[in-house]
């Protein structure tokens, strides 16, 4: 993460000059990393997925975005629509940090469409001349022509018993009424999550229902992004708690992303009805933010940041920073979230060989592979001819899966290892693997297990090593 005054990273938009954004520009053009199918800012920062969510015919996701540096700074929505969850076009659209609800910055939040207009509901942060944050809930319209109209009035001041961090809004639709949910601290520096109810089911009146009961512990500091989304049926809770015990939940990431999958919402009492335990959300190195919502249909999509607050990264060399994931259908099997990736991504596929080894790719390809049960099996993705890459180790007797890229590229967030590890049924095991030149995306047996991560190569990292004989399946090259 770059580290800039806070009067540069608070510098309004239109004072930045042509010849500071063509460098900066010019600059983000030299890098070897730029993915080819992932969506990444055209300039700058790019974080949290905002506004996810489907109106018009097309689907809708902005995302969090600083411009002018890989840093944190006066935050903007950017806008993108798709019509398959693939491909994500920019359209100009933005939601800039220019009213006195939002002048130092549009924080995440989330979207929905009301009366043919999409309404979008973010935090709106706003800091005195000492520099104390007021985090207000604030809302927009916009009409099918990307026209956005800001909502004047405070749809959610700040919250009595919640410190300063209070925010990240997601609405949602629960038997036919308008509720929303917003992350927050408690003054003893405890995580916790609001609930609240539209009155009448106008999205523009709003009132508390209270402290929603998740059975959460409160050993995070905070908590970010909370989103609840209903998979088959049931309600999903997913979240960012930061500083989550780690007796709670085993994770080596700065700040895991969780959910919990439940059985019922009581919407008077603001209580999820028998919450599984916490789990994983991704087993990788940088999954959080995820946002997730309903299609008409029941259909549940997510995304994710490819990314984490407070850490550095390469790509901050050439002035930004972070990717979003591929976009996630969700379902639940046996109690547990599986996430695969939509069925338009096999359109990206341009051709098709045996798995086996290969000297030399463009790093951006997919491989479908199986592992017997009862045998052991190595790959090396981004490999060298001295046999340095990304290790990925599967035990399908011990029921044990490992990725280590100690030994790829630049390194970096080494203060929080260089190998991650789940455990896995003791069977055949499937594997769905995409890579994008700097980024890796695992699904194992159809999305139980997920993980996604960075790894940064050098030029000579293209190869495909197989270190074993019990792998069988098949290499597809991607176009961008």
């Amino acid at each position: 993460m770059v580290t800039l005054p806070t009067e540069i990273r608070y510098k309004p938009y239109h004072q930045w000059t042509e010849k500071e954004i063509q460098d900066i520009k010019n600059n983000i053009a030299k890098s070897p990393w730029r993915a080819n199918y992932h969506l990444e800012a055209k300039m700058g920062l790019l974080n949290d997925p905002n506004g996810f969510s489907y109106f018009d015919g097309k689907f809708h996701l902005f995302y969090q975005n600083f411009p002018f540096a890989a840093s944190h700074g006066l935050k903007q929505w950017v806008h993108t629509t798709s019509t398959d969850l693939v491909h994500f076009t920019e359209t100009g659209v933005t939601i800039q940090p220019d009213t006195p609800l939002d002048s130092h910055g549009a924080y995440s939040g989330s979207a929905y469409e009301v009366d043919d207009k999409l309404f979008i509901f973010y935090t709106g942060n706003v800091r005195d001349e000492n520099w104390v944050r007021t985090p207000l809930q604030i809302g927009a319209f916009m009409d099918k022509d990307g026209q956005i109209e800001k909502i004047k009035d405070i749809l959610i001041p700040p919250a009595t018993d919640a410190t300063e961090h209070f925010r990240d809004p997601q609405i949602f639709k629960y038997q036919d009424q308008f509720y929303a949910i917003v992350g927050a601290q408690n003054h003893d520096k405890q995580g916790f999550i609001k609930l609240y109810q539209a009155i009448d089911n106008d999205v523009t009146k709003w009132q508390e229902v209270g402290n929603l009961d998740f059975a959460g512990t409160g050993s995070e500091y905070m908590i970010e992004c909370p989103n609840l989304v209903f998979v088959d049926n049931q309600p999903v809770l997913l979240y960012s708690p930061q500083g989550l015990d780690k007796s709670e939940l085993n994770y080596d990431n700065i700040y895991p992303n969780t959910y919990k999958v439940c059985q019922a919402l009581d919407t008077k009492t603001a209580k999820l009805i028998k919450p599984s335990p916490i789990y994983n959300l991704d087993y990788g190195f940088e999954a959080y933010a995820t946002q997730a919502f309903n299609m008409p249909d029941g259909t549940a999509y997510a995304i994710s940041w490819i990314g984490l607050p407070d850490v550095d990264y390469p790509t901050d060399t050439y002035d930004y920073q972070g990717a979003m994931s591929l976009v996630k259908e969700l379902h639940i099997k046996n109690g547990k979230l599986y996430q695969q990736p939509v069925a338009a991504m096999t359109n990206l596929r341009q051709s098709q060989e045996i798995l086996a080894n290969k000297t030399s790719t463009n790093n951006c390809y997919e491989l479908e592979f199986e592992v017997a049960e009862n045998s052991q099996a190595k790959l090396l993705l981004f490999a060298d001819t001295n046999s340095n890459g990304l290790k990925i180790t599967l035990d399908t007797e011990k029921g044990t899966f490992q990725i280590d890229r100690s030994q790829v590229g630049e390194q970096y967030a080494l203060e929080f290892g260089t190998s991650r590890s789940c455990s896995i049924p003791k069977q055949q095991t499937k594997i769905r693997l995409f890579v994008d030149k700097s980024i890796f995306e695992i699904f194992i047996n159809d999305g139980e297990y997920v993980l996604t991560g960075r790894v940064f190569p050098n030029q000579e990292q293209t190869g495909i090593y197989l270190n074993s004989n019990n792998i069988s399946g098949n290499f597809y090259q991607l176009k961008g």
